[in-house]
C-alpha cells in the first residue's frame, strides 16, 4: 500500500552535503519548518563517500569553512577529506542539523501541483507532499563518461570510482582530463603506477596553491574586477610556473575563469621528472592500445577517465529547470522564473572556496524563502522582469557574488512590493503542471503519477 502524507505546512530540503548543511541551518535560524533527507547513510555529501584516499582540497581552510563556523586552527592550510568530513559533522551537531535527517531516502521524483505545492515520490514508494522543495543534490555526482570509437579491453574505470592507490600500483596508467581529480590521480600513477601517459584534450590552466607561502585562494584579489585577478593571476603562473609548453603541454585556449582552473604544481613537477608522460586526445581504443590524434600509441593496463560531472537534477521534470553546458536556468542564483517554491541552490562553484558565498547566500536565501510565503508570483518571475539574466558559466566570481547578495539583502523589502504590483498588471498566466511532464532518457513523456 503505498503510503501518503501531507505536509504543506514545510519545505523539503534534499541533500546534506556542505550546501545542504548550510541551507538547514539558514532556514532553521530563520524559522522556517522544513523536513531534510539525503540518500547516503550520513551528511557530508562528496566528502563522506565520493573522494579518493590522500585527497585534500584545493582552496584554503579560510575560503573553503564557513564564515561563521571558522574550521579548526589546528587544520593545515589544505585540509585532508577526513578532516573536512569531520569538520562538516561537527558543524551539523553544534547546530543540532542532525535532529530530524532522514538518511538513506532517495527522491525519485518532485512534481509540481497546480496549487504550486510539491509532490515527492521517494524509491520506497512513499509519497509525500509538501509547500516547497529545496535541491541541494551537489554536482559532483553524475558521471560525465568519456565517447571515444573503439573499446578498451583494460580496466576503464571513471576518477568517481577511483578510491585508492592500490588500483594503479604496477599498472600502465593512462589518465584522461585535467582537472583536480586528472592531476591527483596522474601523480598517484606516477608515484605507484609502472607508467603514467596523461591524455589533454586542449590546454588548461594550472595555479599554484601557494604565492609567497600563503594560499593563493587567501590573496585579497577576489574581490577586484576581474580582469585585474586575471592580470595578477597570469603574474603568478609566469613567476612561479612559466610558460605550460616546457612541460609539454598545450597552451591554454581559452581564457583564465571561461573553465574551472586546476590549483597545484605537482603535476608539473612530475612532468619535468620524466614520471608522467604528456599526451594529446584520443582518437580511437582498440583493445589495451590507444591511438592518439597526433598519430601515436600507447598500451596500458588501466585508464582513469577524469573527465568530471554534469549538473544534473533527475528528479525533476526536465523542462522546469533546464540545464545547459552545467548552467542552471535560474535567476538570483537560485529562483525559477516559472513555479513558486522551488530553490536550486549549489548548483553553481565558486572559484575560491564555497565558505565565503554560501554561508551569506543561504542567510538571504532562507529570507526570500520566508517572504515567498506573503507573495503571489514566484521570486524568481521577479527577479527576470527586473533583468536579471540567466548566468552565463558555473564558476562564480566571488568578489562580484558576495557584492551582490550585499546589495539584494537591501533591496529584498522590495520585492513584495514588485510582486504585488505585478500580480495586478497579470503579466503571468495561472500555473499549468501539464507543461512540465517527465521524460525518460529517449525524450519519451512518462506517465504522471495519481
Amino acid at each position: 500500500m503505498r503510503r501518503n502524507s501531507v505536509r504543506t505546512d514545510r519545505l523539503l530540503v534534499i541533500g546534506a552535503g556542505p550546501i545542504g548543511l548550510a541551507m538547514a541551518d539558514a532556514l532553521k535560524q530563520r524559522g522556517v519548518a522544513f523536513d531534510h533527507v539525503d540518500v547516503s547513510d550520513g551528511i557530508g555529501g562528496l566528502w563522506r563517500h565520493g573522494v579518493y584516499q590522500g585527497v585534500h582540497i584545493v582552496s584554503s581552510k579560510k575560503s573553503t569553512g564557513y564564515t561563521d563556523y571558522p574550521m579548526p586552527a589546528h587544520y593545515p592550510d589544505f585540509p585532508s577529506s577526513a578532516q573536512m568530513l569531520r569538520y562538516l559533522e561537527s558543524f551539523a551537531h553544534d547546530r543540532s542539523l542532525m535532529d530530524g535527517l532522514e538518511l538513506r531516502r532517495r527522491v525519485v521524483r518532485a512534481q509540481p501541483l497546480a496549487d504550486e505545492s510539491w509532490q515527492v515520490t521517494f524509491d520506497d514508494g512513499e509519497e509525500r507532499t509538501y509547500k516547497g522543495v529545496v535541491v541541494c543534490n551537489g554536482h559532483h555526482w553524475d558521471k560525465r563518461e568519456i565517447d571515444y570509437p573503439g573499446r578498451f579491453t583494460g580496466t576503464l574505470i571513471h576518477s568517481a570510482e577511483y578510491k585508492e592507490s592500490r588500483q594503479l600500483a604496477g599498472q600502465r596508467v593512462l589518465v584522461i582530463g585535467g582537472g583536480n581529480s586528472g592531476c591527483d590521480i596522474a601523480c598517484e600513477s606516477a608515484r605507484v603506477g609502472a607508467s603514467c601517459d596523461w591524455s589533454l584534450r586542449s590546454g588548461y590552466w594550472f595555479l599554484p596553491k601557494t604565492v609567497f607561502g600563503v594560499p593563493l585562494t587567501d590573496l585579497p584579489i577576489w574581490n577586484l574586477p576581474v580582469t585585474l585577478q586575471r592580470f595578477i593571476l597570469h603574474s603568478a603562473v609566469r613567476i612561479f610556473i612559466g610558460d605550460y609548453r616546457r612541460y609539454g603541454l598545450q597552451k591554454p585556449g581559452h581564457k583564465l575563469f571561461a573553465r574551472h582552473p586546476a590549483f597545484g604544481t605537482d603535476v608539473l613537477n612530475y612532468l619535468r621528472q620524466g614520471r608522467i608522460k604528456p599526451r594529446p586526445d584520443i582518437e580511437r581504443f582498440a583493445g589495451t592500445k590507444v591511438h592518439f590524434v597526433d598519430g601515436s600509441v600507447g598500451e596500458y593496463d588501466v585508464v582513469v577517465a577524469a573527465t568530471g560531472f554534469k549538473n544534473s537534477i533527475p528528479f525533476l521534470p526536465k523542462s522546469l529547470v533546464p540545464i545547459e553546458n552545467d548552467v542552471a536556468h535560474v535567476y538570483g542564483g537560485a529562483f525559477p522564473a516559472n513555479v513558486k517554491n522551488l530553490y536550486i541552490v549549489g548548483w553553481a562553484q565558486a572559484r575560491n572556496g564555497f565558505g565565503t558565498i554560501i554561508s551569506p547566500a543561504s542567510k538571504l536565501y532562507a529570507d526570500m524563502i520566508a517572504l515567498q510565503d506573503e507573495m503571489e508570483l514566484p521570486i524568481g518571475f521577479i527577479l527576470k522582469w527586473r533583468g536579471f539574466k540567466i548566468p552565463e558559466t558555473q564558476l562564480l566570481d566571488p568578489g562580484a557574488t558576495r557584492r551582490t547578495i550585499w546589495v539584494a539583502r537591501r533591496i529584498l523589502p522590495l520585492l513584495k512590493r514588485r510582486s504585488r504590483l505585478l500580480a495586478e498588471k497579470g503579466l503571468r498566466e495561472p500555473f499549468d503542471p501539464a507543461r512540465y511532464p517527465f521524460e525518460d532518457e529517449d525524450g519519451r513523456i512518462q506517465a504522471t503519477q495519481a
